[in-house]
């Protein structure tokens, strides 16, 4: 199966950028949010951190909620700080394998982010001075801010795959939560979990072999 791969879709957190989601959870414990944890984590999402990253409230919104569950009057940068901890370090070494790999597939990216976090992280992706911007790795980098859909929606993968005329089984999607990778095998893809500390590009080569 893996020699009729013609696409890959990539996740982001996890996969080009190192994500530590406890950082977060100790800064809005800090603040004084004591059962954050009730409301996000990696495989978990309460409706006020889905609708942020599926665009339908604003990031002043967001902050509004966050204030109504902490019943503690943060300041929106104190809110921005803490739900940025999580964002890590780029693996700079896998953004230039992705140069490699481009004339072989069809790269693309297929992150649930929010608008605070893509500002943050572009913000720290311009900081690397790299020749590249960061939506020329892709033939198409999806947010699901943007796209209005988030992971593990089958209408997320399959408003992709039909905007970009994928054949689902010619396509390998890559992440780092399972739940995810579910919902992508739901809709017939091919798929690689990514956990812990495996390097993104031996797990790509041992699928191909």
């Amino acid at each position: 199966m893996a020699s009729k791969i013609k696409n890959i879709i990539f996740d982001l957190g996890g996969i080009f950028i190192k994500i530590n989601y406890q950082k977060t959870e100790d800064a809005f414990v800090q603040l004084g949010i004591k059962n954050f944890n009730e409301f996000y984590k990696q495989d978990f999402v309460s409706s006020l951190f889905e609708n942020i990253e599926v665009g339908a409230i604003t990031p002043q919104q967001f902050y509004d909620g966050i204030r109504d569950i902490a019943k503690i009057n943060l300041t929106n940068e104190q809110i921005e700080s803490a739900w940025n901890a999580m964002l890590g370090d780029f693996w700079v070494d896998r953004l230039h394998w992705l140069n490699t790999i481009k004339n072989q597939y069809n790269i693309f990216l297929f992150s649930n982010t929010n608008e605070i976090h893509y500002k943050c992280f572009m913000k720290m992706y311009d900081g690397l001075q790299l020749p590249n911007t960061f939506s020329s790795y892709f033939i198409k980098d999806y947010y699901s801010h943007t796209l209005g859909l988030r992971k593990p929606t089958t209408e997320s993968y399959n408003t992709i795959l039909q905007e970009q005329n994928l054949v689902a089984s010619e396509t390998l999607f890559i992440d780092d939560t399972l739940k995810n990778i579910e919902g992508a095998k739901s809709v017939g893809l091919q798929t690689i979990l990514l956990l812990g500390n495996i390097n993104l590009v031996d797990e790509v080569d041992e699928f191909f072999k």
